[in-house]
């Protein structure tokens, strides 16, 4: 991981604040991402279930969402680039190859990297939009440090408190995050809805109906706080003019941008 942040630092920063746009030429690439996005969905569900038990800590529902992070990124860079994703991914931040597999496995690498150290990141939220368009989709990945907004739900975990607490202050303070995790919990079951409204089956629903949506979520922690946000987003209808031919790198696009004003106070991309 050493040689990989060496070799990132030694290059432009051709990863900060673009995003991926993937064509769907056909509903068979349509059913794809449908089954792409009901697996996030699920995720959402498994994470809410999780928070709601009174019996597991706020520090597996976090390893168990990372691990699940983790396995979708390697497997996005086997489908990209085949076994060898690193090799890829470092020709195309050495300038040895210039093509949209290089780009794709570079910037997949750099988040999967990321998603490695986050367990032990503090003040750094993982950001994530996912935009649906007629003729493609954008998934924009982003790694912020900032002030979160009152948008966002707050739960504690009583792992992380480093406070020296006797028994009575321990049980109170166990209660306060049980109540915090639940609201969260809440939180989660109401909204995840968003990821599945905006990326309907495509075999049952027509294509007027499916041209456009998308879905913000962001996650971290400040300490022993952690914050969530997953909300519906509208991609502009005049993002592109060109038609989507190969997947690559783009901007990331003013709907990114939005988000971010919307729910950061002075949000700074780390990449």
């Amino acid at each position: 991981m050493s040689e990989w942040r060496e070799r990132l630092k030694s290059g432009a920063e051709i990863l900060r604040q673009q995003a991926v746009r993937i064509p769907l030429p056909d509903v068979a690439a349509e059913r794809s991402l449908h089954e792409n996005m009901m697996r996030i969905a699920a995720a959402g569900d498994r994470k809410s279930k999780l928070l709601d038990d009174p019996d597991v800590p706020v520090t597996e529902v976090y390893e168990d969402e990372l691990a699940e992070m983790r396995r979708s990124f390697e497997h996005r860079l086997q489908q990209v680039a085949g076994e060898n994703y690193y090799d890829v991914a470092t020709a195309y931040l050495d300038g040895e190859r210039d093509d949209w597999i290089g780009a794709l496995a570079a910037y997949y690498l750099e988040c999967y990297y990321r998603l490695q150290e986050r367990y032990t990141v503090d003040e750094e939220f993982f950001f994530l939009v996912i935009l649906r368009y007629p003729d493609c989709f954008t998934v924009n990945l982003s790694f912020l440090t900032g002030d979160i907004g009152s948008e966002a739900v707050r739960y504690e975990s009583a792992k992380h408190v480093g406070a020296d607490l006797d028994e009575h202050n321990q049980k109170q303070l166990y209660a306060d995050c049980q109540y915090s995790q639940h609201a969260a919990a809440e939180y989660l079951d109401r909204n995840v809805d968003c990821i599945r409204d905006a990326f309907p089956d495509p075999e049952t629903t027509p294509f007027e109906q499916r041209q456009y949506g998308g879905f913000v979520h962001i996650t971290g922690r400040n300490g022993s706080t952690f914050a969530e946000i997953l909300d519906s987003r509208s991609p502009d209808p005049d993002r592109f003019t060109d038609p989507a031919s190969t997947p690559g790198l783009v901007s990331e696009g003013p709907a990114a941008k939005r988000a971010k004003r919307d729910f950061f106070a002075d949000a700074e991309t780390v990449v």
